[in-house]
């Protein structure tokens, strides 16, 4: 079995194919502290792709609220169960991942969701982590907690989905690691349904044949971010590419946020396969909790959260998350405004770190006019 480099977990492990890495990957930040669950991307997402026939339960992208909600049900909670809990040391990955904790000819460690774990979109919406006693109120800290996970299709460097194909109709791309599915190929077996760790591959009851986030592909060949990205009015969310050729670049928002500075970190590391989705983790859920879910650096990545205001490199590039429906390629803070570049070195964001506040004369002496405040 092929031996390749996790940075996630800090070593290397066993995976089925030693096939290089893409030139670039594209890669998504999401930012769980500003996500109102607001479910526009969803909607995006559902109008734009998945409209048609036997796509009913399909959603590419969905928000759920933890502790309790998931969709599919508890698509998160029954493969925890399977797998051996994580062990930690130094940031190094002790335990198995899916792809290591069997034999070896056998596909990744998974589970098929029942057709009854498709019936509830929101599940679990808005529910909090107990039952909050009489007097209880807000006093500094959280006692009751809950935040919301914006998912999509990870587009991992180690596909479980790709792993577990016996038809080789799922692959990635070379030129920017998108993972597809060939529809031609497919022939419904639903194993990658089975391997996907995050269940975001789908079985079309209509065509029997497997579908998944295509992660807008043709948006992303023009430069341009995926509907979901484009459509979020929180603007949690940016999309762009991770350097994969050569070493981080610091004028890359997605490098020095993701590699660099290590504040956005990855959904499940512990499973093995490298998603391509980071999560900002919300400053008010606690460590254990979290570290469950993002690995070993929350402690980190929400103490530098926290001191964003004295890190002006880092907020800039924060700032920049829906700033250009152009995927921005680099970018600068200059003063006190942070501009981006496209990958045609074009100007598509110029965000000013305080938004300036104009006063205006009650009497407009150009239009003979007075304003009046009509609230």
């Amino acid at each position: 079995m092929p031996k390749r480099q996790n940075w996630h977990i800090g070593r290397e492990m066993t995976y089925p194919y030693d096939a290089p890495l893409p030139q670039k990957q594209v890669a998504y930040i999401f930012d769980t502290n500003k996500c109102i669950e607001c479910q526009t991307c969803t909607i995006a997402c559902k109008n734009g792709w998945t409209s048609g026939k036997g796509q009913e339960i399909i959603f590419w992208n969905n928000v759920e609220t933890k502790p309790y909600g998931s969709y599919p049900m508890a698509w998160d909670l029954k493969l925890l169960e399977k797998c051996k809990p994580a062990q930690w040391q130094g940031g190094k990955l002790k335990s198995e991942t899916i792809f290591e904790d069997h034999g070896l000819l056998d596909p990744p460690t998974g589970h098929l969701p029942l057709a009854s774990d498709y019936t509830s979109v929101n599940l679990g919406e808005d529910d909090i982590s107990g039952n909050v006693g009489r007097g209880e109120h807000f006093d500094g800290v959280h006692p009751m907690w809950m935040f919301y996970l914006a998912r999509i299709c990870n587009h991992c460097t180690h596909p479980a989905c790709v792993a577990a194909c016996p038809r080789q109709a799922v692959y990635k791309r070379e030129e920017d690691g998108i993972v597809l599915i060939d529809q031609e190929r497919c022939r419904g077996y639903q194993e990658c349904v089975e391997a996907c760790p995050y269940k975001k591959i789908f079985f079309n009851l209509i065509s029997r044949v497997s579908e998944k986030c295509i992660g807008c592909f043709p948006r992303v060949e023009k430069g341009e971010v995926a509907l979901c990205v484009e459509g979020c009015i929180g603007k949690i969310r940016m999309q762009g590419f991770l350097t994969t050729q050569s070493k981080p670049r610091e004028d890359n928002p997605l490098d020095y946020i993701i590699k660099i500075r290590q504040l956005a970190l990855p959904l499940y590391p512990q499973f093995g396969t490298e998603p391509n989705v980071y999560y900002i983790p919300p400053i008010h859920v606690p460590d254990g909790f979290l570290e469950q879910i993002f690995g070993p650096n929350v402690e980190k990545a929400k103490a530098m959260y926290r001191n964003l205001k004295e890190d002006k490199q880092l907020l800039g590039a924060l700032l920049l998350f829906g700033a250009s429906q152009r995927m921005i390629d680099k970018f600068k803070v200059q003063g006190d405004e942070v501009i981006g570049w496209d990958v045609d070195g074009k100007e598509v964001a110029r965000v000013p770190f305080v938004e300036p506040t104009v006063v205006r004369d009650a009497y407009d002496k150009k239009f003979d006019a007075y304003r009046h405040n009509t609230t």
